[in-house]
């Protein structure tokens, strides 16, 4: 946080924070004499701007505040009506808490203000049990929120470069690749590597269950993959000159052209359509081409796989041109092929939501297991402060919100820090009221400045920094509400030491471990299903049925994709217990998912096949290497998790290499052999990460769990 711009961004967020902060406290508290709404327009905006970690410029911020307001009241009128009893304020905690710490299924903005909503609950929910109060309570709320929405339109983070404009980006140097070929395949790998989400800020991820968002994230995967495909394209040996891959070829740099003209413009881009109907003449060429008895000379084996790989790259191109029409429309004109694949495209938004949420109410969903770990903490907090009648109980539970992690590890590092700082402030802030005493003209005086340097510092120094100053600022806040001695300091200590151990205890009893071991379950569950995808996919063009295009169900595997990226996307945030160079290329498990799922739905509508049936040797290897690759997929899973079947099959063979392309399909041969390859990459990374569980050393991280 010591860089530049974090400290910056650090800065501009304490004087937002404590501008409106001060603007509401002082007139509610001194003017107008109301200490309760004081005490309200106070903790609003520290809960939304500080507590919170809400993304985007400063008008986004502010948006999102304000449509935070309507269930920060609802959440403070619940409160102060279930505070009548202990068992109904942990009762009503442990419903809150669930819900809004499983928010985060809504993408990173609600999630973001998921925790000063919490807080909102939290405040209202402790005695005294004053409904008459209520209405001062949300007015100090409102007027809270407010001004913080003010200060962050006035006082705005920069604001950073859109999805889409970084998608037209990409597209852009897709186009100038394909069109010329001027750019290396270096940049055009690096390129692809900025279109992924943990390279986007929060605020700029289509990560929401919407169709538009839904699209979004597709077409930033499909121009991730087409732009590897050009740069292995430019990688490969020279062929003989072939006009019909470079007719294609052309069509795709003019579909990436017209649709980064649409995302950076706002346009409707074509109709979807031309980039499938070039594929397909190309698709009628090669077959005429590979045809026994056909005029002139049949391509080489070099040529036709060449023409595989342009095929392949063409189809992540009209991927990208399907789903910036969903983006740019919400419908699409007509039904996108295949519609496995753009499954969302027909579905209304309502069902979107309910399949997000419904999807993650698992026990495997790092997303469920956060929210249920996170529901369990605050309500034991609640009823152990309610049940002991701790004075400020609700420190307890703002010590589970503020300290819980997602592994035990980093939860004792954040609690054996944050309880040094706090005994550290305590001393200080109890040192301090003692010397002042009654005078809250004094206390008025501090308060704005130990504000600024508590919200500003203290990020910058670390936890045990920010604890210690955040209770000389509660201290000098609650000695202007009511009297109070340097008791008011032995209370946040006991208050936070309780917080904290109950958040070690609930981390230690729910997943303690995080998203390591869910991130190897769910990889290897998606290995396994995507394994189960290649005989059938191999069958369809070793034994094509006339008129038949059918493609294997891939919905389940699509399915254990989203699982694994959620468990991949918590593992990343999370402190490494292990080298990186000791663990799985998880990155790579994602990537070869994407490519057997594009496969299984591209080969079997524009895959070349066999003429000659599905008898004969080609045909035997055919069957034989999808059965090993299924067998490879099925290892691989194994070495992730120790446990499960371990499927039998023949070992996955080197593509053919005399075969005629009218025997065998060239597309399935050069698919196959590009999944053995990365299949031997992510063995080998799983390989090397087992030895070194079983026989390495501990990492030093590790031991502080």
């Amino acid at each position: 946080m010591s860089a530049g711009p974090g400290r910056a961004a650090v800065l501009r967020r304490s004087l937002r924070v404590t501008l409106a902060a001060s603007a509401g406290f002082y007139p509610l508290r001194y003017a107008a004499d109301l200490p309760v709404a004081a005490l309200y327009a106070l903790f609003a905006p520290i809960a939304v701007g500080l507590l919170s970690a809400i993304p985007g410029s400063g008008r986004q911020q502010a948006f999102v505040t304000l449509r935070a307001l309507p269930p920060a009241l609802v959440l403070a009128t619940l409160g102060t009506l279930v505070a009548v009893d202990t068992w109904a304020a942990t009762g009503g905690m442990l419903v809150v808490g669930f819900l809004l710490a499983f928010a985060t299924v809504a993408g990173p903005r609600p999630a973001g203000a998921a925790p000063g909503l919490q807080l909102f609950y939290i405040l209202a929910c402790f005695p005294p049990y004053a409904p008459e109060t209520l209405g001062e309570r949300l007015a100090g709320l409102v007027l809270g929120m407010l001004l913080l929405a003010a200060g962050e339109v006035l006082l705005p983070d920069p604001s950073v470069a859109s999805y889409r404009e970084r998608l037209a980006n990409a597209l852009g140097t897709a186009s100038r690749a394909a069109a010329a070929g001027e750019v290396s395949p270096e940049h055009l790998r690096e390129s692809g590597s900025r279109m992924r989400l943990s390279h986007i800020p929060p605020s700029e991820r289509p990560a929401g269950a919407g169709r538009a968002d839904r699209a979004l994230e597709q077409g930033g995967r499909s121009v991730r993959r087409l732009l590897d495909q050009l740069a292995t394209l430019s990688e490969a040996s020279p062929v003989s000159p072939d006009p019909v891959s470079t007719t294609l070829i052309r069509k795709v740099a003019e579909t990436c052209d017209s649709c980064a003209h649409s995302l950076r413009t706002g346009c409707r881009p074509p109709a979807p359509g031309e980039l499938e109907r070039a594929m397909r003449h190309f698709q009628t060429e090669r077959r005429a081409r590979t045809r026994s008895g056909a005029a002139g000379p049949t391509p080489s084996k070099a040529v036709l796989r060449r023409q595989s790989r342009v095929l392949a790259l063409a189809e992540s191109a009209r991927i990208v041109e399907v789903t910036v029409d969903i983006a740019a429309n919400g419908r699409p004109g007509e039904p996108p092929a295949p519609a496995e694949l753009f499954w969302y495209a027909e579905l209304s938004t309502p069902r979107l939501w309910a399949r997000r949420a419904l999807g993650n109410v698992t026990l495997r969903s790092v997303l469920f297991q956060n929210a249920v770990r996170t529901a369990l903490g605050l309500a034991a907090a609640r009823l152990v402060a309610g049940s002991l009648d701790l004075d400020h109980g609700f420190w307890v539970l703002l010590a589970v919100l503020t300290l819980g992690r997602t592994t035990v590890g980093e939860t004792w590092q954040a609690v054996r820090r944050a309880v040094a700082g706090n005994a550290v402030g305590a001393l200080v802030a109890g040192a301090l009221l003692t010397g002042i005493g009654p005078h809250t003209d004094v206390y008025a005086a501090l308060l704005a400045p130990a504000m600024l340097v508590g919200f500003s510092v203290g990020p910058m120094l670390g936890i045990a920094c920010t604890q210690g100053l955040f209770t000389l600022v509660v201290a000098t806040a609650f000695a202007q509400i009511a009297p109070a001695t340097w008791r008011l300091s032995e209370a946040r200590i006991i208050d936070v030491a309780t917080g904290s151990a109950i958040g070690l205890l609930c981390g230690l009893l729910a997943w303690p471990a995080g998203a390591r071991r869910e991130v190897r379950r769910a990889m290897a569950a998606l290995l396994r299903a995507c394994g189960g995808l290649v005989p059938p996919t191999a069958e369809v063009l070793v034994n094509p049925v006339p008129g038949s295009r059918a493609v294997p169900g891939t919905l389940p595997t699509l399915h254990r994709l989203r699982l694994a990226e959620a468990a991949y996307a918590q593992y990343r945030t999370e402190a490494r217990t292990t080298p990186g160079s000791a663990e799985p290329d998880w990155h790579a498990v994602l990537m070869v998912a994407n490519h057997v799922l594009q496969g299984a739905h591209r080969l079997p509508r524009f895959g070349l096949r066999p003429s000659s049936g599905p008898s004969g040797p080609a045909a035997t290897w055919a069957r034989a290497a999808a059965t090993g690759l299924d067998a490879d997929a099925n290892r691989i899973a194994h070495l992730f998790t120790g446990a499960g079947p371990r499927r039998s099959g023949p070992p996955s063979a080197p593509g053919p290499n005399v075969w005629s392309p009218a025997s065998l399909s060239v597309d399935l041969e050069v698919w196959m052999t590009s999944l053995r390859d990365q299949f031997a990459r992510i063995e080998a990374s799983a390989a090397r990460s087992s030895l070194r569980r079983s026989h390495g050393p501990r990492a030093p991280e590790a031991r502080d769990t």
